[in-house]
């Protein structure tokens, strides 16, 4: 009997279910009920403020304007502005804001316009906020940098700078390539069809480039030649290495100036152009315009700095227990420069002039080894580190595989 009314009962279910769906169907009603997920769109930013909050208002710093100037101009009083200087301290000093930069002031959008930020633009990348609310306050900011990597390839026909223009491309891969290659090429003396091909990083910020990033591997042809540069790590620092693993970077920068041309060479007899007499001429004289900063090309020791009589003003720089060298006919000495002083490689230590028994503007610049002089344009340093022995296989793998890709950039 209990079996009988189970089934009973099972059927009457099933039959009241039926009824359902099918009543449901005819009135085209849902059978459960959804829930909607409705997606908020996030807010519009700039500089980390909502857009659609404010009426912004652009504009460009103009010579000698300062931020009170601005401040006062979008309805702040000089005692907010005065409470905004005390703010600002240890944050960023207003006095470094520069003419030519944008800022941004934000308004409210009804029609007080009354000013709630004011950001400016120390770069293209940093920018201060000023917030002009009730309690003033300031702070910094960084916006996103977007990096996207690039290959390149030119062929030179007149400079490397020119071809770098001439193809669209960013003119610091011409200062990048050059810094990179500072020992291994002169290029000065680069010829119509030498060529390269380059893997860099591009940077980018709210869609426009903002500069070159880091180059990861580039080869050089000059005069036939392939030369080769990868970047590589060694512990925590990067260095460029050729495609034996040797360090691109020597001892000594090529030149220590950007010159317009070697007006008189390294000779054992020169008819000096003031004395009409022949004597040993023991240096490079570089022709560059009065002014141009000169450079020391090598870490080292200042022995001398002074007015040496026929040099000029002059300095001397010892770079280790071989090599020294002596700048002549310089028309000041750079801030800083004091006998027994230290420089690193780049440094100015001062700039060309004609001091001294000299015709013209140049740099006399001379090179003794071991006491004696040598030609500089012949000096060979020894290079820095190579790739270390142990990391010589992990080099060869990352060097083949940079290789491989470099090879996919048709000149």
């Amino acid at each position: 009997m209990k079996k009988f009314v189970a089934e009973i009962l099972f059927v009457t279910l099933t039959l009241s279910i039926l009824a359902v769906l099918v009543f449901s169907e005819k009135l085209g009603l849902p059978l459960f009920r959804k829930e909607q997920v409705v997606t908020i769109p996030a807010p519009e930013l700039m500089f980390g403020i909502p857009v659609d909050s404010f009426r912004i208002e652009e504009g460009v710093i103009r010579p000698d304007q300062n931020l009170g100037e601005i401040l006062t101009r979008f309805g702040l009083t000089m005692t907010e502005v005065d409470q905004l200087v005390r703010a600002s301290k240890g944050i960023f000093d207003l006095r470094r804001i520069k003419s030519g930069q944008n800022f941004y002031v934000f308004q409210t959008p009804d029609s007080l316009r009354k000013a709630r930020y004011l950001v400016y633009e120390r770069s293209r990348v940093d920018y201060v906020v000023f917030n002009l609310a009730d309690s003033m306050s300031i702070y910094s900011g960084k916006k996103n940098v977007r990096v996207e990597y690039r290959t390149a390839c030119g062929t030179i026909q007149s400079s490397l700078w020119n071809t770098i223009e001439d193809n669209h491309l960013d003119p610091m891969l011409a200062l990048d390539l050059s810094d990179i290659y500072a020992w291994t090429i002169d290029f000065f003396g680069i010829q119509k069809g030498d060529r390269f091909r380059v893997m860099y990083e591009e940077h980018f910020v709210d869609s426009v480039a903002i500069g070159i990033g880091t180059i990861h591997a580039a080869e050089f042809q000059h005069m036939g030649r392939s030369f080769y540069a990868f970047r590589y790590f060694q512990g925590d620092k990067a260095d460029y290495f050729d495609d034996r693993g040797e360090n691109l970077r020597k001892a000594f920068l090529k030149a220590p100036l950007q010159f317009s041309r070697i007006s008189s060479r390294f000779s054992g007899s020169r008819l000096h152009p003031i004395l009409k007499i022949r004597r040993p001429h023991f240096g490079v004289d570089y022709a560059a315009p009065k002014g141009t900063p000169v450079m020391t090309i090598g870490d080292g020791t200042v022995i001398e700095r002074s007015y040496m009589g026929g040099a000029g003003n002059c300095v001397k720089v010892r770079h280790n227990s071989m090599y020294t060298t002596v700048y002549m006919h310089l028309s000041g000495f750079a801030k800083g420069i004091v006998s027994g002083g230290h420089v690193r490689q780049g440094d100015v230590i001062g700039y060309v002039g004609s001091t001294g028994l000299s015709t013209g503007s140049h740099l006399d610049f001379r090179v003794y080894k071991n006491g004696s002089p040598v030609d500089p344009l012949k000096v060979e340093a020894p290079p820095s580190e190579p790739v270390k022995k142990e990391l010589k296989a992990d080099f060869l793998t990352v060097k083949d595989s940079m290789l491989m890709r470099l090879y996919t950039i048709h000149w």
